[in-house]
């Protein structure tokens, strides 16, 4: 008995030896990411213009979806990708893809270029169209939407969208405030936020300002 029990034992220990735990190589990938991420945005720290969001708003898309596991995830207005990285950084630890979308050939261009420099276009469908056609025709479902395109389409997005996203999912819109909302004319659109019986919205003020809305079950 004692002799298997060496034997048993001296097994386990080859073969803990030569075949690394798969959660260690699932550890040390993510660690291999993370460094090279944060390398890339430390690299352009104080770069990211044409209307992308400051770095503030890009770590709470991050964290949102992370701290709610979130894997489908849709973006209307890349501009030039910085919030698109952060959101793919996120879902690189969920397992998720984004899909993202902007209209602008230089601007798409470029996030294609800034996507793959971050290490990131794996869990990037980048689309260059236009949102008003493509939004609508999107089968979804989603379970997280960040929309920062044109402001007068706002309340658009969100209808199109809000029927796709599953419950417990969140829909988050840049430059909305619950204080400042005035200052981009977009009263109205909070307004609707709040009004919505199937939508529990809060606001988040440390960057730019942003609603997140998030889906309840209709009783």
């Amino acid at each position: 008995m004692r002799k298997l029990l060496l034997a048993t034992l001296m097994t386990a220990a080859v073969l803990s030896a030569s075949v690394p735990p798969l959660f260690s190589q699932e550890h040390d990938r993510a660690a291999a990411m993370d460094k090279k991420v944060r390398a890339f945005l430390e690299s352009r720290a104080g770069e990211w213009r044409d209307m992308n969001v400051p770095e503030a708003d890009g770590r709470l898309l991050r964290d949102i979806i992370v701290k709610n596991n979130y894997k489908r995830a849709l973006e209307i207005g890349t501009s030039t990708g910085h919030s698109a990285i952060w959101i793919a950084w996120g879902l690189s630890k969920t397992g998720g893809k984004l899909t993202t979308i902007e209209i602008d050939e230089a601007r798409h261009n470029k996030a294609l270029e800034n996507f793959r420099e971050a290490g990131l276009s794996e869990y990037i469908d980048a689309r260059r169209t236009d949102a008003h056609e493509l939004v609508p025709k999107l089968p979804g479902p989603f379970d997280f939407v960040f929309s920062d395109a044109d402001k007068d389409w706002y309340k658009e997005y969100f209808d199109a969208v809000a029927p796709k996203l599953i419950v417990g999912g969140c829909y988050v819109t840049h430059n909305v405030s619950d204080r400042r909302w005035n200052l981009f004319g977009l009263g109205g659109y909070v307004d609707y936020l709040k009004g919505l019986k199937n939508f529990e919205t809060t606001f988040d003020d440390r960057g730019a300002g942003v609603s997140i809305s998030c889906k309840k079950r209709e009783k």
